[in-house]
């Protein structure tokens, strides 16, 4: 389990999280939501060790991540996937060698190893027909399930992603979000994912966390955001026809019973 206790982070004197207190269950979809300057980038930076909190901590089974020397972080990174919202692909790389990267940076498989697992990844999002494409032949969807399979090659027990669906159409967004929770179930992974993809939130969230303005707002499933008296995360939610009209329909069969 990840555990956030009184997480804060400043930059120049500026407060960016305020006493963040959050846990992020095993083997779950934790989704991070907010509106743009809430604190999920800052947040899930600190989460991966991409910054340093100005205060307080983060645990992963207790232990924690800022007092770690170097060979223990190195340990922890290796416990960890994560998925850029660019997707991140080298260009210079086949479709297959980007997926073996971490292998080849981290693994002691021998060489005939790593491409097997680096093929099963891909196998995985229904890739093995390109992997022998360049990145930039690659549609932004394409490039998105790679950067998945890159994330999951080491067998990571952490899964952190970084707005996954930005850039895609609803369709293959949909794509995203069900092989991201096919995978989590599937690897038994902890996987949390900063988005401001409502239908991700209503689609597979199981865990969400509502920031706002660097601070925990509220907490809860998909389930509970229906029933939320929560004015400010009703107005993110429910901003969109769509979800207005998923809303006005519960409330009238709760009114019906």
């Amino acid at each position: 389990m990840i555990e956030v206790k009184h997480l804060c982070k400043s930059f120049e004197g500026k407060r960016v999280l305020k006493d963040i207190n959050a846990t992020f269950e095993d083997g779950k979809i934790n989704l991070i939501i907010g509106q743009s300057g809430s604190g999920k980038t800052v947040l899930m930076k600190n989460l991966v060790g991409l910054l340093e909190p100005t205060c307080g901590e983060v645990l992963y089974d207790g232990r924690n991540f800022a007092s770690m020397n170097k060979r223990e972080k190195i340990k922890m990174y290796r416990e960890m996937g994560m998925i850029f919202q660019s997707a991140a692909l080298f260009d210079s790389m086949s479709v297959l060698e980007n997926v073996m990267f971490p292998l080849d940076m981290f693994s002691p498989m021998p060489q005939r190893d790593r491409v097997k697992r680096a093929q099963e990844c891909l196998a995985r999002v229904n890739l093995m027909d390109a992997q022998n494409k360049q990145s930039g032949e690659l549609s932004g969807g394409m490039q998105k399930r790679v950067a998945i399979a890159r994330a999951i090659v080491m067998n990571p027990k952490y899964l952190f992603c970084d707005e996954p669906n930005s850039g895609l159409d609803p369709k293959t967004s949909l794509v995203i979000d069900e092989l991201l929770s096919g995978i989590t179930k599937e690897f038994g992974m902890t996987t949390i994912i900063n988005t401001h993809d409502m239908n991700s939130v209503m689609g597979i969230g199981e865990k969400i966390i509502f920031l706002y303005k660097g601070r925990v707002e509220w907490t809860g499933t998909k389930d509970d955001i229906m029933s939320s008296e929560n004015k400010r995360l009703n107005d993110l939610v429910f901003a969109s026809d769509l979800f207005k009209k998923v809303k006005e329909v519960e409330n009238e069969a709760e009114n019906e019973e």
